[in-house]
């Protein structure tokens, strides 16, 4: 199984699905890794865009009643869930400034603690239509994206 993974142009492709798809690392660390096994830079990042966005949806639309499950929860499930209401609070000024740019930017800027888990976060957290902050999730994700990209092999190695 480990050999398909970095061996074969399928293989590598779904490893970057898949690491993209974790929290923290996303596509930050999935289009990386898919270019450093070889896999052409663009399957990279559409293997990393897919991955990065197919969890965004469930988070939106389920976070809420999750959340609310696990702050009534004592011990490190309850710490859990305040520590991740926190985190959304410290972006609420910024989303709440610049509306559905703040989100893009809080997903689009490829640094740690931003990303398409964190915008999806600060969203359900600060009750925002998920019709609205999908696609603005979606907007920063693909800028994101390219970024990585970029910083990963350079312009002329794209063409």
């Amino acid at each position: 199984m480990l050999s398909w993974l970095t061996s074969t142009t399928l293989g590598r492709m779904a490893a970057t699905f898949f690491i993209s798809m974790l929290p923290v690392v996303e596509l930050r660390g999935g289009i990386p890794y898919g270019i450093g096994f070889g896999l052409n830079p663009w399957l990279s990042f559409l293997s990393a865009i897919l991955g990065n966005l197919l969890p965004i949806p469930f988070i939106l639309l389920l976070l809420d009643a999750v959340l609310g499950w696990m702050k009534k929860k004592t011990g490190v499930v309850g710490k859990f869930a305040r520590f991740l209401e926190d985190k959304a609070e410290k972006n609420r000024a910024t989303v709440e400034k610049y509306k559905a740019l703040g989100l893009i930017l809080l997903v689009a800027i490829p640094l740690p603690g931003t990303g398409a888990w964190t915008g999806a976060l600060v969203a359900t957290v600060l009750r925002l239509n998920p019709k609205m902050s999908f696609p603005c999730i979606v907007i920063g994700v693909l800028i994101a994206g390219i970024a990585v990209l970029l910083i990963s092999c350079g312009v002329a190695a794209l063409f």
